[in-house]
């Protein structure tokens, strides 16, 4: 739907403040040498000093405990846990506890059941006595909600583990799914990358199905009294669930008819079969570690591939296994009280675009040229970045585009991704580096790659083309998180940004990715943020993309933008949203006032600023930025503001309170 035809908000709802605006303007512009600027300064200084020395920048990357106790869990499955180790991991766990003894997916969040299970479990390896209070309290509230069998399906897959839940009791993943074409429903590239690294590892876990002796038990997790069991299905046997699935035939209930016949199979399996099979996940696997150790650059493959591997026979000291148990490593952070955090993915070229954009924006400003020794040291390591010789997963569906494009991570080149190829294409654009040829060609490589992944709606999601399918959803594993990749108005407004910077405004695919941000307009004004939180990073997405691709300020769809930010401001002069509008409409646009989303925020509205009301609430939220800057250039912020699977799981980017601030006080100021 079209917002120009039904929009929320009304322009009449906005209060004029044309004389006021002309005045913020004249205000901003005064400011050039004034506080804003000197805060600009300020946090660019900050910046340049945390860049490393061969031209890269990397954040902390926050998500939630799980994270950590499932580094102790296969630590402990392997063999291999240390006191070491798990003291300062326990210490990090137990600073995450909420009050009420839960663990939260989000800073500031509800008690969410399966973290807290897990983190639990983690912090009884760690030795700490279930009758300790804290301990005491989060038991309680496990079992408020259901204990143990109320966890989702990868939770029990760990406490399968140990034999704290049955093997029998879990869906069935058979490794044979590997032979399904790429046609068929639900073959592996049915799923998104980051889910068919996971589940291609887990076939082998499943079919395979060990169990290490527990080092306790659990009892304490289950509610008292025991949960029922689930009610068996009408008709037992294979004749009868055919029955059921022919009298009622939704898509979930065939898919629970289908596990219960793969159960069936498991028991007597074609072993042959099963044997090529497990073969086949094990060379699929193999293929795609990457050069760090890792699997596709994400903690959830490269956990259960290294238990998938060890049960298919792999010694901990094989080449293969030392490295992916090496990168675990590297994906840990000590902070500054001596805990230690596991970081679920590592985001240093993502990190090392929007460092560059931010100081190209700050600009004369901040003493930032063009060809400052920073930006051209970034650039010489975001050009050796690009993924030329290795054609991943996205070229099963698209064997005719040529390889490029850009990672998230320091090595996955099997999984470049649109949104950072965008974003890092948009920074070398702004950086005046000599071998201007060079960077040229690998703006040519990406964009033909870019246009190579554009889904046939005109779209782009983040790491493949038209992978939409709703089969994936119904299936009994699809209890967490996004299993597909669709199109998304961030990652298609940061790709559309980049190609109308290149001069492509014009080109016909440019205008389809064009016309589907207008149509996946919210009717309120405002757009889904699938990557970050959420109208309001979407919306700050896509503003500047269509003002780029030459859509005007005057144009329904922009001044529906603006007018949703408008009234969205809060009254601090700030902008924030809480994590619960994925869940919840009345959260849209609400929330306590962040750095990182006030700047996404003025970032939207800098590409309206005559219209009326915006040149006030700019000045407000740049205002906001200067009074709630930190000493040392940068900004608080405990929210997480970015997000993994909207509903599911989420991210603080500790980059991001700093990089979108200097983004928007630069070109604030810039005017």
């Amino acid at each position: 739907m079209n917002v120009s035809d039904t929009v929320g908000v009304t322009r009449e709802s906005i209060p004029a403040q044309i004389s006021a605006d002309d005045a913020t303007a004249r205000d901003r512009t005064a400011d050039a040498g004034g506080e804003l600027a000197r805060a600009l300064r300020l946090a660019t200084d900050h910046l340049l000093a945390l860049q490393d020395g061969t031209g890269w920048w990397k954040f902390d990357l926050e998500t939630n405990t799980s994270m950590d106790a499932e580094n102790l869990l296969l630590r402990e499955y392997l063999g291999i846990r240390t006191a070491e180790l798990t003291a300062p991991s326990a210490q990090f766990i137990r600073s995450r506890q909420s009050a009420d003894g839960s663990w939260p997916q989000y800073f500031g969040g509800p008690g969410e059941l399966s973290t807290t299970v897990e983190s639990y479990i983690a912090l009884r390896l760690a030795g700490d006595e279930t009758r300790a209070p804290h301990m005491l309290n989060a038991a309680a509230w496990i079992r408020a909600q259901g204990g143990i069998p109320a966890t989702r399906v990868f939770t029990r897959i760990w406490l399968a583990l140990f034999g704290w839940w049955r093997w029998e009791d879990l869906p069935v993943l058979p490794p044979e799914i590997m032979f399904l074409p790429r046609r068929a429903p639900l073959n592996i590239y049915s799923f998104g990358s980051w889910a068919r690294q996971t589940l291609v590892s887990l076939t082998v876990v499943s079919a395979l199905r060990p169990v290490r002796p527990a080092p306790f038990a659990l009892d304490e997790l289950h509610p008292v009294p025991p949960a029922a069991p689930a009610p068996a299905t009408p008709g037992a046997g294979a004749f009868g669930m055919l029955e059921s699935i022919h009298t009622r035939f939704t898509a979930k209930e065939l898919f629970a008819g289908v596990d219960r016949l793969l159960h069936m199979y498991h028991r007597r399996p074609v072993r042959t079969v099963r044997n090529q099979a497990l073969r086949a996940a094990e060379r699929w696997i193999i293929a795609r570690q990457e050069a760090d150790g890792c699997f596709g650059g994400i903690q959830p493959p490269a956990v259960y591939s290294i238990i998938a591997l060890r049960l298919l026979g792999y010694e901990l000291d094989h080449p293969v296994l030392k490295a992916a148990l090496r990168a675990l490593d590297d994906y840990s952070v000590t902070l500054p009280d001596g805990s230690r955090m596991v970081e679920a993915s590592q985001s240093p070229v993502w990190d090392t675009a929007l460092a560059v954009n931010a100081l190209a924006d700050a600009g004369a400003t901040a003493a930032i040229a063009p060809d400052h020794p920073a930006l051209i040291r970034a650039a010489d390591w975001l050009l050796g970045q690009e993924v030329r010789h290795r054609r991943g997963d996205w070229a099963v569906n698209h064997p005719d585009v040529p390889a490029s494009g850009w990672a998230f991570e320091f090595e996955n080149d099997t999984y470049p991704d649109t949104d950072d190829t965008a974003e890092v294409l948009l920074a070398l654009r702004r950086v005046r580096h000599p071998a201007r040829d060079e960077l040229a060609a690998a703006e040519n490589r990406a964009v033909a790659w870019l246009f190579g992944l554009q889904s046939s709606d005109g779209g782009w999601g983040a790491y493949d083309a038209d992978n939409t399918s709703t089969i994936p959803y119904q299936i009994p594993f699809a209890d967490f998180g996004a299993l597909t990749d669709p199109p998304s108005a961030d990652v298609t407004a940061h790709v559309v940004e980049l190609l109308a910077e290149a001069g492509l405004a014009g080109d016909d695919r440019t205008r389809r990715g064009v016309a589907w941000l207008l149509d996946h307009q919210e009717a309120d004004g405002s757009w889904f943020g699938r990557w970050g939180v959420n109208y309001v990073y979407g919306t700050g997405s896509v503003m500047p993309a269509l003002r780029a691709a030459g859509i005007e300020p005057s144009h329904p769809a922009m001044r529906a933008g603006a007018d949703w930010l408008l009234t969205h401001q809060n009254t601090d002069g700030g902008w924030g949203e809480d994590l619960r509008s994925y869940s919840d409409p009345e959260w849209s646009g609400r929330g306590e006032s962040t750095a990182s989303q006030t700047a996404w925020a003025m970032l939207a509205l800098l590409t309206t600023d005559d219209q009326p009301g915006v040149g006030r609430a700019l000045a407000r939220g740049a205002r906001w930025l200067a009074d709630h800057q930190r000493p040392d250039g940068s900004w608080d912020e405990d929210q997480f503001t970015g997000t993994g699977f909207p509903g599911d799981f989420y991210i603080n980017y500790h980059g991001y309170r700093l990089l979108w601030p200097i983004m928007a006080l630069g070109r604030y100021l810039r005017g």
